[in-house]
């Protein structure tokens, strides 16, 4: 179906659009109920009948997607010659109810480090539609039998086995992309760290770790020729403040919940509420 296709290329592309259904039918209309179109921002697959009908849906479906519209809406078109038509006459006598539904650039989160809490963090990821990668320079990290606990996720999950130089990926990410910084050693969270902080396309960046973990980090990245708005850009630590534990499971749930605050704004940015950094006396260490 040229409908289904065009969904697969909006999702892989990340681009918006929105999904259009004819609802129902009342008297003669062009196409049947249940009949699909998709509409981008510069391109429509398929048809719900053409004509006036179509060419209303197709208008309002790129206001939609213009204005960042995530709530699916009805559209009534009469087809009748004495109705007020915007794109010409369409006379068939009957009535349309057409639903359009938005098609979000799904978020996309990035994990540094698979270990322990990594895991157990992409076990809940999984479970909402967003794009998941899964960065670690360990292979036996990676393997298929370890991530087969993702294997009925919802996510969309990419798995990025480098064992030299894992910073390279922050550059290959989707704009946008909120990143996770995690891995079993701090050398390397140093040098993610810095490589993110000069992506200006990345959402958020969030280091797990200790306050004094957290000092030498800022030192460093400082002497590195990182300015202070630059190195403010990291959130550390990450975390739900109610959310408290070092198992790896209650800290996978608090880190999530903070990611998830995140992702729910991607999709209404209207309702969000900028998030207050914790109190450094709320670091704690945690082994990823």
């Amino acid at each position: 179906m040229e409908w289904l296709k065009a969904l697969q290329l909006l999702r892989s592309g990340r681009r918006a659009g929105v999904l259009v259904t004819v609802m129902s039918v009342r008297g003669h209309a062009p196409r049947e109920a249940g009949a699909k179109m998709v509409v981008a921002a510069d391109n429509v697959w398929a048809t719900v009948g053409g004509g006036n009908l179509e060419a209303l849906a197709i208008e309002r479906s790129r206001e939609m997607i213009a204005d960042g519209i995530t709530v699916p809406e009805v559209l009534t078109a009469a087809l009748s010659d004495k109705a007020p038509y915007q794109h010409g006459v369409q006379c068939c006598g009957g009535e349309v109810k057409l639903l359009l539904e938005p098609l979000p650039v799904v978020p996309s989160v990035a994990i540094f480090g698979v270990g322990h809490v990594g895991l157990e963090l992409a076990r809940i990821l999984a479970r909402h539609d967003i794009e998941l990668h899964l960065v670690d320079s360990r292979s036996d990290q990676l393997t298929a039998a370890r991530l087969a606990v993702l294997d009925d996720a919802v996510a969309q999950v990419h798995v990025h086995n480098v064992p030299v130089l894992p910073e390279l990926v922050v550059g290959e990410l989707p704009p946008g992309s909120h990143v996770v910084i995690m891995t079993h050693d701090h050398a390397e969270d140093a040098a993610l760290c810095d490589v993110a902080i000069r992506n200006d396309a990345l959402a958020t960046i969030g280091l797990i770790g200790s306050s004094a973990k957290w000092t030498r980090f800022q030192r460093k990245l400082a002497e590195d020729g990182n300015t202070p708005e630059a190195i403010a850009r990291i959130t550390t630590p990450i975390g739900i403040p109610s959310v408290t534990g070092k198992e790896p499971a209650v800290i996978a749930v608090s880190v999530a919940a903070w990611l998830l605050e995140r992702c729910t704004a991607d999709r209404h940015p209207a309702s969000a509420h900028p998030a207050e950094r914790r109190p450094a006396s709320a670091h704690r260490e945690a082994k990823a």
